[in-house]
C-alpha cells in the first residue's frame, strides 16, 4: 500500500498539479489539507475521472481536509474524536478519518498556534491533547493506524533550517514538542525519520524571502504508524521537486510505502 499527505493550499487553485501528481504516482490513498473551501466545492468529480473517491469535510475559505481513494474506504469520523466539532473556530475542518486496507487513516492538519495570542496557542496544545488522547484509544483497542498530516510541528531543531524560526515560534516552543514526543512514547512511528534518521528533509518551504532557492525549509508535515504498520514501512519520502512546479503549493507531498 502507498498513501501520501500534502497540504495543497487550495485545491481548487493547485487542481491540474494534484491530478497531474495522481497520474504519475497513483498512490492508493491521497490526504490533502488545506483545501480551503466548502464541501459542496471541492472538484470531486476530476478526482473521480482521474479514478479517486473523496471523503471531504470542508470549509470556506480556510482549513479543510480530504482523502483521495482508489480502494475501498469506510468513513470512520469527520472530527477528531474528543473535541467538539463547532461551525467555526480552531477545530473545524481539520481532521477526517477512514478506514482502508484494515488501515484507520486520520487525516489532520493541526492548528498553526501562531495567530490569536495565547488562546490560539492554547487551542494548539488542546487539539494535540485530543490526537494523544484518540492515538492511545487506538492502541488500546489493537487499532492499526496512521495519523498523517500538517501537524505544524518542527520536532527538533534538525527539522528547519538555520534561522526559519524564532525559537518562541508555536512550532517549536517546548509544549509543542513535548506533546509530539507524547505520540511517540506511546509507541508511533514518524515514518520519515525512521528513513532518513538524520539531516535536513523538508516538506514545506515558505513563498517569502527566496525560501525555496536558498533551501530555507521546514519538516512540519508528518506521518505517525503505529507498531504492527511501522513494521511494513518500506519507505517514506517527501516529492520536493513538486515545490519547484509553477504557483505550487508551499508544502510537498510525502508519500509512504508500506509493505502488503
Amino acid at each position: 500500500m502507498r498513501f501520501a499527505t500534502w497540504n495543497v493550499n487550495s485545491v481548487r487553485q493547485r487542481l491540474g498539479l494534484v491530478t497531474d501528481w495522481l497520474s504519475r504516482n497513483s498512490p492508493d490513498l491521497l490526504l490533502l489539507q488545506e483545501i480551503k473551501c466548502e464541501t459542496a466545492q471541492f472538484p470531486a468529480g476530476a478526482f473521480q475521472e482521474a479514478g479517486y473517491d473523496s471523503v471531504v469535510v470542508g470549509q470556506k475559505s480556510y482549513n479543510g481536509v480530504a482523502i483521495l481513494s482508489r480502494v475501498p474506504a469506510t468513513l470512520r469520523h469527520r472530527h477528531l474524536p474528543g473535541l467538539e466539532a463547532p461551525e467555526g473556530g480552531e477545530h473545524h475542518a481539520r481532521y477526517v478519518e477512514i478506514e482502508a486496507g484494515g488501515i484507520v487513516f486520520g487525516n489532520l492538519y493541526l492548528p498553526n498556534g501562531n495567530s490569536g495570542g495565547a488562546d490560539g496557542y492554547q487551542a494548539k496544545l488542546r487539539w494535540m491533547d485530543a490526537l494523544i488522547a484518540h492515538a492511545r484509544d487506538m492502541l488500546a483497542s489493537d487499532t492499526d493506524f496512521v495519523l498523517a498530516g500538517d501537524y505544524n510541528v518542527a520536532p527538533t531543531d534538525e527539522d528547519f533550517a538555520t534561522g526559519a524560526l524564532s525559537a518562541d515560534d508555536a512550532l517549536v516552543r517546548p509544549e509543542t514538542r513535548e506533546r509530539f514526543r507524547a505520540l511517540q512514547w506511546l509507541g508511533l512511528t514518524d515514518a520519515v525519520r525512521a528513513v532518513t534518521p538524520r539531516g535536513p528533509v523538508y516538506t514545506f518551504w515558505d513563498y517569502q524571502a527566496g525560501c525555496w532557492p536558498r533551501d530555507r525549509g521546514l519538516r512540519i508535515d508528518h506521518a505517525m504508524l503505529s507498531p504492527r504498520v511501522a513494521e511494513r514501512l518500506l519507505s517514506a519520502v517527501p516529492d520536493r521537486m513538486e515545490r519547484d512546479k509553477p504557483q505550487p503549493s508551499d508544502h510537498v507531498p510525502v508519500v509512504v510505502t508500506l509493505a502488503d
